[in-house]
């Protein structure tokens, strides 16, 4: 059974309480449910529990009873909030039009160790995480756990917004253990911190409490993408309410919406305008806190969304902790495929048996020197400058077991980009003096990432064997240009859905039109004009 201990340091928010709100609070049975003081101008002050909320006093709150609080605790920040330096209780305010004080909630803040246990191997696994939930059931204490844990093998960072991760004043919480805290002095200004963070103080994870704004959700996309573990929690409860925000969906993925010709909306069995995942999540994993004790588990972004736009949503692993402090996990259910689902992996099966078999390849203008590999042979790849999660998650999609190390010392292949490579970075040339192989993509892009993979692994040999991937781009913009030059429309030749997803790209980047059309093996994506 897990032990929970909690600390909250519940003294020191009753000394600075009126005596006889004090008073009545200390006469509460189970002070250790307290949530938070409602105190409010003109009105009886209550006390919220987990499960319900208990009038204090028959007395009304007077304006020396807020004077007697805000006299001993510390300075309101641009949101409105203070605390008490060396604790993590939080007390908000509400400010009349004139800007008075007419209004505190005395959040109460506790250290629980044990908590994350029931999520800790998916918190040490190396991926970024998204937790979400209701106000009040814990994300924070949560966050807070995570950080001392991570902190005591990784190099962690805080993005403390509202200091309710480490607590007031300079000295961060003991709770936090060797992770490190930066303050924000404005809430408007949590992005810029977090960008702050990973170029300054070289972390391995940043731990961020409540993205709520879109220029904090561009801040953790850039994180995630230099390879940097991201810990945080967000505005919602379920993976459906992220989707539907506009301003956070980005986050997983972002949706938009694709018009399909009448064929291709035919064979999906769907209206010509649908919804798709617009690029890789900059989460790799959801949790959705239900209660305290129960955990709704999003292991595969990615698959999540792309269900839940498809009307056939995937349900999570659940994970509950009973009664004895026993974690209890039930894996997910492989959601039932539809039958036109069903139609595509048939074909795409029949497909991959009429592939040819790899051979090994010859060096691309992309790589320097030459790495050949079997395609079940694992390559562990160190990145420099290329991100990280893009590479997971197109060694995920193409099926090749390339691992994405964090050590260069461990890597049997760096990938960089052109411009680290011209600039002769020192890992770069180190890693080439050694012998290492080294690849060079001209961007960041999924495109880009995945026709590294095809090369190392010779999937682009294998599935286009008439043509190297450059060749397909050239052939593509070959098409563009016609199309461009007064063409209606340019059918390419059939290709994988590797290919054709550059292709796609290609099109889309020229802002012209494409659709694909017909059956694997022979489907093939045709350029046109809106």
């Amino acid at each position: 059974m897990t032990q929970h201990r909690i600390t909250d340091d519940l003294e020191a928010l009753l000394e600075v309480l009126p005596t006889n709100i004090r008073h009545a609070v200390e006469k509460i049975n189970n002070s250790d449910r307290l949530l938070e003081i409602v105190i409010d101008l003109g009105r009886l002050p209550s006390a919220r529990f987990v499960e319900n909320e208990l009038t204090l006093l028959d007395k009304e709150i007077t304006r020396a009873d807020i004077d007697h609080i805000t006299e001993r605790i510390g300075n309101f920040d641009a949101d409105n909030r203070a605390g008490m330096e060396r604790t993590l209780h939080r007390i908000s305010a509400i400010r009349n039009r004139r800007g008075a004080i007419v209004g505190l909630t005395c959040r109460v803040g506790r250290a629980v160790y044990g908590t994350v246990d029931i999520i800790q191997d998916i918190i040490e696994s190396g991926k970024s995480v998204l937790i979400l939930g209701r106000p009040g059931v814990g994300k924070t204490t949560l966050l807070r756990e995570a950080a001392r844990i991570l902190a005591e093998n990784k190099r962690v960072v805080i993005v403390d917004t509202s200091n309710e991760i480490g607590g007031d004043g300079d000295v961060p919480h003991p709770a936090v253990g060797r992770a490190r805290r930066m303050q924000v002095s404005q809430p408007t200004q949590q992005h810029e911190v977090m960008i702050e963070a990973v170029e300054n103080h070289n972390p391995e994870v940043i731990v961020i409490d409540e993205i709520g704004r879109e220029l904090e959700a561009q801040a953790a996309r850039t994180i995630a993408e230099r390879g940097v573990q991201l810990i945080g929690t967000a505005h919602g409860q379920t993976l459906d309410n992220l989707l539907l925000n506009p301003t956070l969906s980005d986050l997983i993925g972002g949706i938009e919406a694709v018009t399909l010709s009448d064929e291709e909306a035919r064979r999906r069995g769907t209206q010509k305008t649908v919804l798709e995942r617009r690029s890789p999540p900059t989460f790799d994993i959801v949790i959705e806190i239900q209660t305290r004790d129960r955990f709704a588990v999003h292991l595969d972004i990615s698959a999540s969304v792309d269900s839940l736009l498809r009307d056939a949503p995937v349900p999570p692993e659940l994970r509950t902790r009973n009664a004895e402090g026993k974690i209890l996990i039930e894996k997910a259910a492989p959601a039932p495929k539809s039958k036109m689902e069903a139609k595509e992996v048939k074909a795409q099966r029949r497909a991959r048996q009429t592939d040819p078999v790899i051979e090994e390849h010859s060096p691309t203008p992309n790589q320097t020197p030459t790495m050949l590999t079997s395609p079940l042979q694992t390559v562990r790849v160190f990145a420099y400058g290329v991100a990280r999660n893009r590479l997971s998650q197109a060694a995920k999609r193409l099926g090749v077991p390339a691992v994405i190390v964090t050590d260069v010392d461990e890597a049997d292949a760096l990938v960089t980009l052109r411009t680290y490579y011209r600039n002769r970075e020192q890992t770069v040339m180190d890693a080439e003096h050694r012998g290492m192989p080294i690849y060079v993509l001209r961007a960041n892009t999924v495109a880009q990432v995945e026709q590294f993979l095809g090369d190392l692994y010779n999937i682009s040999e294998q599935h286009h064997p008439r043509d190297s991937m450059e060749s397909v781009r050239e052939e593509t913009q070959h098409a563009i240009s016609a199309v461009l030059n007064g063409e209606r429309w340019v059918d390419l030749p059939p290709g994988t859905s590797l290919v054709r997803r550059l292709q796609h790209e290609l099109a889309r980047n020229a802002e012209l039109v494409s659709h694909s059309y017909g059956k694997e093996p022979r489907r093939h994506v045709r350029i046109f004009r809106e």
